[in-house]
């Protein structure tokens, strides 16, 4: 008896996502076992792999990673981030400014690296002041992962996004005479912090000033400046010379190993060693995962179920999307859930009429946000509870929940609302 090429797909992806729920260690292989399996059965081939994998978006990734690598390395954010810290009259407001900052460089610049670069001046306040980073640390984390998806260069989803709808850089802003996803996510972001003050309200000491770090050369920050101007200028051509963003994003990361290798002002980056090789892989292989659940029929028969569950109801049918991906990115990894989830929007939206836009950003920013609500449901929180522990300080799973299920619910309610304003 033949098995159906339906059923063996089906089969292989959910068994990798359970296993991707389970562990967060070695992604890629389980990802590429999975499409081992699916070459043996015939279902994939190497041709197929090549067309699935996107390569604008690895080039995208890879591109903006070395740069920003750069960035960080030149010591400008912690310069910035100490200044900022200056102007607090007292502590609740250091937590909010950091926490402001941190998400604004996180729509440029990953969200693991942004924390990283943030708790460092946190843990040395707090130290100062003698009171407790957890506030600092969570504001930060927090804030990195809500802004991931106000930008095309922000965090993998939004390059699956951008890649899938044709989206440009500018288009994250303005698009068809509308205000885009960066100012739902910036509505967002006022509400959560708005949700960080009331919870943090009585941390009001006075802020003893922080020596703030020299900053070793600013060209790395002239880098990041002109790649994001590049790819401005390149959203308003991109009819003409289609999708050229991989390409930008790789060109300047190569003027920065250029710039490292010929100076060693900043950290010598070795493509093989510090390139985060493991995402690029497993982003590969998820394209090739969902790539076989679209050629089987999977995707489209999906959409049908969720227009006929919701009964052709578009309100139902945003609510549903949007807070089944709040759920599920609290514990599951939001580039794989993401990028099945987009392919099936699509046809659910011309079966039915809906705006695919309004459902598209609904999901994305319920994916984005989602992952705060637990510390498991973004790398960004597992290194923050890490780098806690790592100075004393423990939070429970429900310590962290209670702060950021209020943080993720009011950003949220507030950014899909906007939305829905302009989109519906």
């Amino acid at each position: 008896m033949s098995i159906s090429p339906q059923l063996v797909t089906a089969a292989i992806f959910i068994l990798v996502y359970a296993v991707l729920i389970i562990t967060h260690h070695h992604r890629y292989l389980w990802v590429w076992l999975g499409v081992l399996i699916l070459i043996l059965f015939g279902i994939l081939s190497p041709l197929k792999i090549f067309q699935h994998i996107n390569w604008n978006i690895l080039g995208v990734l890879w591109g903006t990673s070395v740069v920003a690598e750069m960035f960080i390395h030149s010591k400008i954010p912690a310069y910035l981030a100490e200044r900022l810290i200056d102007f607090s009259k007292n502590l609740i407001w250091a937590i909010l400014l950091l926490s402001l900052f941190t998400g604004l460089l996180s729509a440029f610049v990953e969200n693991v690296s942004t924390t990283l670069i943030m708790a460092p001046i946190a843990f040395a306040v707090a130290r100062k002041l003698n009171a407790s980073p957890i506030p600092f640390i969570l504001g930060i984390c927090l804030s990195a992962n809500l802004q991931g998806s106000a930008t095309l260069v922000g965090d993998p989803p939004s390059m699956i996004l951008g890649a899938h709808t044709g989206m440009s850089f500018n288009d994250f802003f303005f698009m068809q005479g509308k205000p885009g996803l960066f100012f739902a996510v910036q509505i967002g972001a006022l509400a959560s912090l708005a949700v960080i003050y009331l919870m943090f309200r009585r941390q009001n000491q006075p802020i003893q000033k922080v020596e703030p770090e020299k900053i070793i050369t600013l060209v790395p920050g002239v880098l990041l400046g002109l790649l994001i101007i590049s790819l401005v200028v390149a959203s308003f051509f991109k009819n003409q010379i289609g999708n050229i963003n991989g390409l930008i994003c790789i060109g300047y990361a190569f003027l920065a190993i250029i710039y490292s290798l010929a100076t060693k002002k900043v950290k010598t980056y070795s493509v093989f060693k510090d390139a985060d090789w493991s995402t690029l892989i497993f982003l590969a292989g998820i394209f090739c995962l969902v790539g076989a659940l679209k050629d089987v029929g999977i995707i489209n028969s999906l959409a049908v179920s969720i227009g006929r569950f919701t009964g052709g109801n578009l309100i139902i049918t945003f609510l549903v999307l949007v807070l089944f991906s709040v759920f599920i990115s609290g514990f599951v990894d939001n580039i794989p859930y993401f990028a099945a989830l987009v392919g099936i929007i699509t046809p659910l939206a011309q079966a039915y009429n809906y705006p695919v836009y309004l459902l598209l950003f609904g999901t994305i920013l319920g994916t984005t946000v989602g992952g705060n609500i637990t510390p498991i449901g973004a790398s960004a929180n597992i290194v923050a509870t890490g780098l806690l522990k790592k100075n004393g300080y423990k939070i429970s799973f429900l310590q962290f929940s209670k702060v950021g299920l209020p943080f993720s619910l009011a950003a949220v309610v507030a950014s899909c609302l906007f939305i829905w304003m302009f989109w519906s």
